[in-house]
């Protein structure tokens, strides 16, 4: 009674019905998305072609609705249409069935080999599926499937869509899916039956099509005619027979000493396994009546060798390993390593050389011990020779990853005339750094090292990449880097020291168009050109003076003079110069501090009067005064000869060859100039740190010509800048008359100071512009302390380089085109990212992979010509149906095969099936080599049977597929006939059946 007597007992619920549910929320979503995305009403579509299913553009669109907190998304697979702009769209006739119902019908599209299974199990062209979200338990009860259909119904009857709606049901792995598509008075159910096990009344043709009448259950008798298409598919997966076609590598050439140019100068290629795993061979009846063909339990006349339709298609072993993509994925490793060669080899040989034979207790008696200096052993030569014997001891010790054989093959290979080397370094042969120059016209498919920023295909850094890369994979990984690298660096020490060229790199100054490293040794090759120049020259005697030497660079113009563009005429002049290789000077010491001959007493007046005259001008009727002897003349410079002295030609000195630099001494150099600022000093300091080769021919020119002026200079040096005009004298003739140009007579110049500062001095008398012992040591240096992901990094343009070289070379004998363009993307993508330093390593990374996934499509190439013996192929059109055939199966996702059996590719595959079942089923190899052409060639069906004995030709088949169609009234007589489908999969372990029944809901 106390609860009655509450207060809050008396108040009720009231429900407001008026108030949406959450079923009607989702409804109205449902239709929402399909108006967004048009798919109201009804529209017209053409009748599908054959085919169009596999050529066609398959899209999708998605989007996100929920059921109260429960997720689903909705997705819209369609067939893109080509329409174009200026057609009209027809107007749809009136009670037409919608497009999937004449889909369903449609034969020109069965089985097609890529698309979704709801296009291959129905044949429509367009649907929409809801499926629960990600993150989401799978719709299992029956209610809740329910539900979802009726949704769906609502929604398609609000909306007036045809386009069918399909709701996924049951765990996602099971593919199922229930739907319902409607039309103006009609309206289709799509249904789904799947299980574990075939049921053994319906494992064959005859019982499922009891189960499709039975399910139609059309009133008509006769029944109208069934259609039926049928697909078995057949799987080959022994391929022990045949022997796979990649050799491979020569290990005991590798380790046994034998390792030549053949060996080390080239990247291997091809699979380690069989990139070929599976053959699928579909077998297709595409038209066929209950009446024409039998098969039950007990009889069957599908035999596959009678098919009409043959279509092929080969499973591809996932990523099987292929020894180029390993070579460049190991080597790419390294890039990441961040040890230095000391910490990857341990304690320093130098380190423990030095703790060898020392006593502590008697460290300080060698403050007081008097003990002689050996001065030979200071010589970097004899350093070079103690760490080698070091490092071999130290090696010892600790056993190399490298042995003696393999390094000397390897060094051989790198250095060929090493072999040739005479005893007296200073006598080598000239013009070794031209060994292997690239030739000037290279094939422009070839020419690919401008484009990667690497290096030629036959210098020594090209070389010295695939040697580390097959040392990483081979010998001994980032440790046989690190001692061959050390080696390598000992042998330009050597090189540098006894003036024996590097092999393997043009001539001239460094390449800004090859990697850094290929730089850098052009460099060293310059330094000891120039060290063996002077090494090897003669003093040049005095009636020699004009004689040039290898580091004087002998400029020589035209009569007329060949107009310098620049300032400081340095780019003109190197166009114009020609370098004499012959002789060189002495005078030139290896340090920085330059010493000179002393000028005699009588020369110092010469030298005071030539400074008066430049002070007091030019004499005009005297040209006996003293001037200075004249130095370092190469040859008289056409018909010119000196404004003050009008008698004497102009000579053209010999003068120095510019510094060669390499690109991170120019970035260096500009970073320089860029610091020094905008003011007016700044830039005055840059002008005079950027003239001082001007200022080297400056006074070349002043001691090859006597009493010149700068007037004269500019005539030689800047053409341009020395205008002349013709003009009138006082007698009224014609006469020449020349001047600076404006830039010249502007207060301040560079040219004019320069000018002023100079001093008659010689080319062989001047500060080296160029040191080379300065040089070749910095570079040492460099070489020295790279790390091991350093040198990967300068030497990963050569490696991708290479590995495209060997891709072209390979894909030129299988001659697959898909292959060449994608070569020519690897190629662009590649120079877009290796100009540029310290490219992205994804982006690197993702170039490998390019470049493996077509080492794959090369090696499955040569798996399928090997399998289907084109290289036997006697007869020539045969041989060229075969390798289209081939290369339409690693195109394509299926491929028919012409002549279905019967044809030559039908032929072998037939053979191959049969080989597979003689090898399945006896354990004789002896006898399986015995079978002839003929005996393979196995008979018919009705022999087979014959003989229950006989190893049949084919397996049993994986897959079988059944399609059944008709069309008839439902569900009463008098309704509309209407399109009716079922797909059957009957599998080892899969039976599911996909029906798609219609129904006149007028008429019922």
């Amino acid at each position: 009674m106390a609860a009655d007597s509450d207060p809050e007992s008396d108040v009720f619920e009231i429900t407001d019905f008026t108030t949406a549910s959450e079923w009607e929320r989702f409804v109205s979503k449902v239709e929402e998305v399909l108006n967004d995305w048009k798919l109201i009403g009804s529209s017209v579509h053409k009748p599908l072609e054959k085919g169009e299913y596999n050529s066609g553009i398959w899209e999708e669109k998605t989007e996100e609705i929920s059921f109260a907190d429960y997720k689903f998304t909705v997705t819209h697979h369609y067939l893109k249409k080509e329409s174009p702009d200026g057609e009209e769209k027809e107007e749809p006739e009136e009670d037409a069935f919608p497009a999937a119902m004449q889909d369903l019908l449609c034969m020109n599209n069965d089985f097609p080999p890529r698309a979704h299974c709801l296009v291959r199990w129905y044949g429509v062209r367009e649907f929409v599926i809801i499926s629960p979200g990600a993150n989401n338990d799978a719709i299992i009860s029956e209610s809740k499937c329910n539900l979802l259909l009726s949704s769906v119904s609502v929604a398609l009857g609000n909306t007036g869509s045809q386009v069918p709606l399909f709701v996924q049901i049951q765990q996602k792995w099971r593919r199922m899916y229930a739907g319902e598509c409607q039309g103006p008075g009609v309206r289709t159910d799509f249904e789904m039956v799947h299980l574990r096990k075939v049921p053994n009344q319906y494992n064959h043709l005859s019982g499922l099509l009891d189960i499709f009448k039975s399910k139609i259950g059309c009133p008509l008798t006769p029944i109208p005619p069934i259609n039926i298409a049928i697909r078995f598919t057949y799987i080959l997966q022994d391929w022990q027979q045949y022997s796979w076609p990649q050799q491979p590598p020569d290990f005991d050439a590798l380790l046994g000493g034998e390792v030549g140019g053949v060996e080390f100068g080239k990247l291997p290629f091809g699979a380690c396994e069989d990139p070929i795993s599976e053959l699928h061979l579909a077998t297709t009846w595409p038209h066929l009546t209950e009446g024409i063909i039998v098969d039950n339990d007990v009889y069957s006349d599908l035999d596959p060798v009678q098919a009409p339709h043959w279509s092929v298609r080969v499973r591809k072993a996932d990523n099987p390993q292929c020894l180029l993509g390993d070579f460049l994925s190991e080597f790419f490793k390294l890039c990441c390593r961040k040890e230095s060669t000391e910490e990857i080899l341990g304690r320093s040989p130098l380190e423990e050389e030095g703790k060898e034979n020392v006593d502590i207790s008697q460290a300080l008696s060698k403050l007081t011990e008097p003990t002689t200096v050996q001065i030979h052993k200071l010589s970097v030569s004899s350093m070079v020779h103690s760490a080698r014997k070091r490092m071999s001891r130290h090696r010892r010790v600790e056993e190399s990853p490298l042995s003696n054989e393999v390094l000397n093959s390897i060094l051989l290979y790198l250095f060929p005339d090493a072999a040739e080397k005479p005893s007296n370094g200073s006598e080598a042969k000239p013009g070794t750094s031209n060994v292997n120059s690239p030739p000037e016209k290279e094939p422009e498919n070839y020419n690919l090292y401008n484009q990667f920023k690497s290096s030629p295909a036959d210098s020594i850094t090209y070389k010295l990449s695939l040697c580390l890369c097959m040392v990483n994979f081979y010998h001994g990984g980032v440790k046989g880097v690190v001692q061959l690298w050390q080696e390598f660096v000992l042998e330009m020490r050597y090189r540098w020291e006894n003036n024996y060229l590097v092999p393997g790199l043009a001539s001239g100054p460094p390449d800004l168009r090859c990697c850094l490293l290929h730089q850098k040794l052009q460099m060293l090759n310059c330094c000891i050109e120039r060290k063996k120049a002077r090494d090897n020259g003669k003093r040049p005697s005095p009636s020699d003076s004009s004689a040039g030497s290898v580091g004087e660079r002998k400029v020589s113009g035209s009569d007329n003079g060949k107009a310098a563009q620049n300032s400081s005429g340095t780019e003109d002049r190197r166009e114009r110069g020609e370098a004499n290789q012959g002789k060189s000077w002495e005078s030139w010491s290896d340090s920085e501090e330059e010493f000179f001959e002393c000028l005699s007493d009588t020369e110092e007046l010469k030298e005071n009067a030539q400074d008066n005259e430049k002070k007091e001008g030019p004499p005009k009727e005297n040209k006996d005064a003293p001037r200075l002897k004249a130095e370092g003349r190469l040859h008289p410079h056409g018909k010119l000869t000196l404004l003050h002295y009008i008698q004497e030609p102009l000579y053209i000195p010999v003068t120095q060859e510019p510094a060669p630099m390499t690109e991170d001494l120019l970035e260096e150099q500009s970073e320089v100039l860029a610091k020094l600022g905008t003011s007016a000093e700044g830039a005055h300091l840059r002008a005079r740190m950027q003239s001082a080769c001007l200022l080297s021919d400056m006074e070349s020119f002043k001691a090859a010509n006597p009493g010149c002026c700068l007037e004269d200079f500019v005539r030689w040096y800047s053409p341009r800048d020395y205008v002349e005009e013709e003009v009138l004298d006082e007698k009224g003739n014609t006469i020449t008359k020349g001047e600076l140009s404006a830039r010249m007579k502007i207060p301040g110049n560079m040219w004019v100071e320069a000018w002023e500062t100079a001093k008659p001095a010689p080319a062989r008398r001047q500060r080296r512009l160029f040191d080379d012992t300065r040089e070749a040591e910095k570079v040492l240096h460099y070489l020295a302390v790279q790390k091991p992901a350093d040198l990967t990094r300068h030497l990963l343009p050569c490696i991708i380089h290479a590995a495209i070289l060997k891709e072209k070379e390979e894909e030129s004998t299988e001659d697959i085109a898909s292959v060449r363009k994608v070569i020519s993307q690897i190629i662009s993508n590649a120079s877009k990212i290796l100009r540029y330093p310290n490219p992205d390593y994804k982006k690197l990374e993702e170039i490998i992979n390019q470049i493996m996934a077509v080492e794959t499509i090369i090696a499955r190439a040569r798996s399928l010509k090997a399998k289907f013996g084109i290289s036997k192929c006697e007869n020539i059109d045969e041989r060229e149906d075969l390798e289209r055939f081939v290369n339409s199966l690693l195109e394509e996702p299926e491929v028919s095969v012409v002549g279905a059996g019967r044809g030559p590719a039908g032929s072998i595959i037939h053979n191959l099936f049969v080989t597979a079942q003689r090898l399945a089923e006896s354990t004789d190899e002896a006898a399986l080599m015995t079978l002839d052409e003929e005996s393979v060639k196995s008979g018919s069906q009705e022999e087979r049977r014959q003989n229950p004995g006989a190893v049949s030709d084919f397996p049993p088949p994986a897959g079988r597929e059944i399609i059944l169609r008709t069309v008839v009234p439902r569900p009463a007589p008098y309704s509309k006939p209407l399109p009716q489908r079922m797909f059957c999969v009957l599998m080892k372990e899969d039976f599911r059946l996909a029906g798609a029944f219609s129904s006149d809901t007028s008429f019922f």
